[in-house]
């Protein structure tokens, strides 16, 4: 019976660790975004030799409160610091809003942003011809939120997962994109 919980445990380590396989070089698409928060915009091209976390989220999501956006903020202010410093990597985050658009508003969303201490770049996902879906959700296929996509330094969509993950087995697989090569 002991060995039971062992076993749970290295078969969710071996589950999670295959979702980190990358994809056969499949560019990462260009977000559409109507407006950032905590500094200019950036575009992909913008970003080509570092390393990108993308988050979508929205603000009323659960496990976008509990998991995705303190994960972001672990990995801005402490794990990632240096690597952002020096312009290695690259954290931001998309507002995904596609259910609730009467409340999550903008004006919410500038509030969240302060009152959750969040000081990398979000931006609003652009909303076309009255589309419930918004255009970058729709580019990357998102299946809701939380879910997060890494992109690497060729602009490469490497990692992309929709809910919880395991953070240690994904801050491991940066690592590794960190030190590929960037062309």
């Amino acid at each position: 019976m002991r060995a039971l919980p062992l076993l749970v445990a290295t078969l969710t380590a071996i589950f999670f660790t295959i979702g980190y396989a990358a994809p056969a070089a499949q560019k990462a698409p260009e977000w559409d975004v109507t407006e950032w928060i905590n500094g200019k915009g950036v575009s992909l091209k913008d970003l080509k030799g570092q390393v990108v976390i993308v988050e979508f989220f929205q603000l009323w999501c659960p496990g976008c409160n509990k998991f995705s956006i303190p994960l972001m903020k672990k990995w801005g202010e402490t794990v990632f610091h240096k690597e952002i410093e020096s312009g290695r990597l690259k954290l931001l985050s998309i507002h995904t809003v596609f259910e609730g658009h009467n409340y999550q508003t903008p004006e919410r969303l500038r509030s969240f942003v302060k009152e959750k201490g969040i000081h990398h770049l979000v931006g609003i996902d652009r909303h076309v011809n009255g589309s419930r879906l918004p255009e970058t959700m729709k580019k990357y296929q998102t299946r809701g939120t939380p879910e997060m996509a890494f992109i690497d330094k060729k602009g490469n969509l490497r990692f992309q997962m929709f809910g919880g993950f395991d953070s240690d087995a994904a801050t491991k697989f940066l690592r590794e994109l960190l030190e590929e090569p960037a062309v």
